[in-house]
């Protein structure tokens, strides 16, 4: 059971470390082979003849066999290694257990996915899967998956749970993890439902692929969209304040340009497949935004087939010179394939896009001596744009996914938009600036809080800290978080607790995606104190280590209640885009339902696992396209089997209590 990078559940990346030994050569001594009785006892090991020819030695006395019947000298006077025992060998047991550890989860792994990967119970003698030739073995498959070696832990109160692939992003209970549920609950779990084949926040879209793929087999992929329909949608993105603000994707300008460039008779220019892929990936990404949709309802557009489309223009920009169309296309297509659900493509093209950013050097803000045209302007302002919009994507889907973050801080200038923090909380619907700058997705601070999270908790030399160490990031962390909090402007600042009494007099997308990202961050921070060993030792850090676990707890409870009051201004399409949020909340308060059954709150929780069945049927089902039906089904699955499993567990500690009491009085 686990989120995939990222959900408040904390994961840890196995590491592993081996004792070193210092090996020395040591001369042999030559010794006489008496045959008398009280001659010095020869060591069990092949002469040095038999050595040479690498043979079997018998060692027997005065001579060998091979030495005997050869008539040779049987001496031992070669130079041998010998390992001495160096003050590094008492690290040994425990490399060997960690390094064990990591072995079973790999086993563990491998052989959940030759069985899940099976449509029916055959033989597994004739298994065959992506790690495997068709003549591999089963056993051989389990001991030597080497992509299953990335791989995190999912982590609650000191107890290791399972984990996620890095590779799939597949969530997997370990036996520790599923006979903990079981001994908490008292049931046996539904692994189908508990620990699917991708994280329940992620679109299976293998069918989806193979049906577009035939349906575009018989166009012209090099052909640009039906110019009305993109001028149609390019003049409502442009009347179309808010998104605007929030996707900042084209400068309406200079996308003229790129419009005249990509509708010119075909040429062999790579400027005009730069250019046609950034028009059809624009087209593709607006028409799923809610207003757009409105004001161009009487021209649908298939978004399947253009964002198909744009990944096979794209494989051929890549091999071009990066461009700033080339960077708008990757990452507007990066934008539409995160609002479908397709985190692993999301991935991807989230590294493609650092790198063209890399190459034009949008990571740094260029400070000219000499005056510049408006047209030069405008570019590099939008290179910056295009920065930060990637930059939050970046960080957003590493906390999702569990892999480390792309774009490192250490090679960016992270110096904030002018007036950013100014205008960043202005509603645009009501000041009377026809436009105002960009505000991206994500708040910038926050962005740049979620990395440096992923630096200080959860990267691999992160790993390596102490109890002391690791709680000392978590306090400072968490004081960077309350300095931004108290940096928000009143009427938009978010609590730090939400429940059903308090309210929010600014209600809308803006300050639902500020709230459960600021709660986000609060869970993920404060979740990596069930790393702490205190937790194992029942040491006097205990309590502080507790409380900081109920800090996350207590943010993922905000989620969810956040989202059930804002359920009104959630616009239609937001489907994949929010339900990364409220399902990692529910994994969070699931395991302190089990940690803590009887405490007072669990029966409040047990009712949040509820409304959130009730919440998310309700909301997210809105309007939704007939092939993201099923997709919803497995996530009200996964709810159901966490509530139902959470309100055992409760049953459970209640009986047993009332049997203890009846059995003492």
């Amino acid at each position: 059971m686990g989120s995939s990078v990222a959900s408040p559940i904390n994961w840890v990346l196995p590491s592993s470390s081996s004792g070193s030994s210092i090996k020395k050569p040591i001369k042999a001594v030559s010794k006489p082979c008496f045959g008398y009785e009280g001659a010095p006892k020869r060591t069990a090991r092949a002469c040095d003849s038999c050595y040479k020819r690498k043979i079997k030695c018998d060692a027997a006395v005065p001579k060998c066999n091979w030495c005997s019947h050869h008539n040779l000298p049987c001496t031992f006077d070669r130079v041998i290694q010998r390992k001495r025992k160096t003050e590094n060998d008492g690290n040994r047991p425990k490399a060997s257990r960690l390094s064990e550890r990591i072995s079973r989860i790999e086993q563990l792994l491998a052989e959940n996915l030759i069985r899940d990967s099976s449509p029916a119970p055959p033989d597994l003698s004739e298994t065959t899967n992506d790690y495997s030739t068709p003549s591999s073995s089963p056993s051989t498959v389990s001991s030597n998956p080497p992509q299953l070696s990335f791989s995190v832990g999912v982590h609650f109160a000191g107890r290791e749970l399972g984990v996620i692939s890095l590779l799939t992003g597949v969530p997997f209970l370990l036996p520790e993890g599923q006979a903990w549920i079981q001994s908490r609950t008292g049931q046996t779990i539904s692994r189908d439902k508990l620990s699917p084949m991708h994280a329940p926040w992620e679109k299976e879209r293998a069918q989806v692929n193979k049906n577009l793929l035939m349906s575009l087999t018989n166009q012209n992929l090099f052909d640009p969209p039906d110019w009305r329909t993109t001028r149609l949608y390019f003049e409502a993105y442009k009347s179309s304040v808010v998104f605007r603000r929030i996707f900042p994707v084209i400068d309406c300008e200079l996308f003229e340009e790129t419009i005249q460039a990509a509708y010119q008779p075909q040429s062999t220019g790579f400027r005009q497949t730069s250019s046609r892929a950034c028009v059809t990936a624009f087209l593709a990404f607006v028409c799923r935004l809610p207003s757009i949709k409105v004001l161009t309802k009487e021209t649908p557009v298939d978004h399947e087939a253009l964002a198909g489309k744009c990944q096979f223009l794209i494989a051929q920009v890549l091999q071009e010179p990066a461009t700033l169309d080339a960077l708008q296309a990757v990452t507007m297509l990066t934008l539409y394939e995160l609002a479908s659900g397709n985190m692993r493509v999301t991935n991807y093209l989230g590294a493609v896009a650092a790198r063209q950013i890399f190459m034009l050097g949008a990571n740094l803000t260029h400070h000219r001596t000499s005056p510049i045209s408006e047209r030069s302007q405008k570019r590099q302002k939008q290179l910056r744009n295009l920065f930060w919009l990637c930059y939050s994507l970046d960080k957003d889907v590493a906390l999702r996914t569990g892999q480390p973050p792309v774009i490192v801080d250490e090679n960016c200038d992270l110096t904030l938009p002018e007036g950013y923090t100014d205008h960043a909380y202005m509603d645009p619907d009501k000041d009377e600036n026809p436009f105002l700058e960009p505000v991206f997705p994500f708040d910038l601070r926050l962005s740049m809080i979620k990395s440096r999270t992923q630096i200080h908790l959860y990267s691999v030399s992160a790993m390596q800290k102490s109890d002391a160490d690791l709680l000392k990031s978590i306090r400072e962390l968490d004081d960077e978080l309350e300095e931004w909090r108290l940096s928000v402007p009143p009427q938009w600042r978010p609590t730090m607790s939400f429940s059903q009494e308090t309210s929010d007099p600014n209600m809308s997308m803006h300050s639902v995606m500020l709230r459960v990202n600021y709660y986000l961050c609060m869970s993920v921070i404060h979740q990596a104190s069930s790393r702490c060993k205190a937790w194992m030792q029942g040491s006097g850090m205990m309590d502080g280590v507790s409380s900081s676990l109920a800090l996350s707890v207590e943010a993922s409870r905000s989620t969810l209640c956040y989202l059930g009051a804002a359920e009104d201004v959630l616009v239609e399409g937001v489907f994949w885009t929010l339900i990364f949020y409220p399902m990692s909340a529910l994994l969070s308060i699931f395991c302190s339902i089990l940690q803590n059954p009887l405490d007072p709150r669990s029966r409040d929780d047990l009712d949040h696992l509820k409304m959130a069945t009730v919440m998310m049927a309700r909301v997210f089902s809105r309007n939704l396209p007939e092939n993201e039906v099923e997709h919803l089904k497995m996530v009200a699955d996964f709810v159901t089997e966490l509530k139902r499993l959470a309100e055992c567990a409760i049953d459970k500690a209640w009986r047993e209590q009332s049997g203890s009491s009846h059995m003492a009085s």
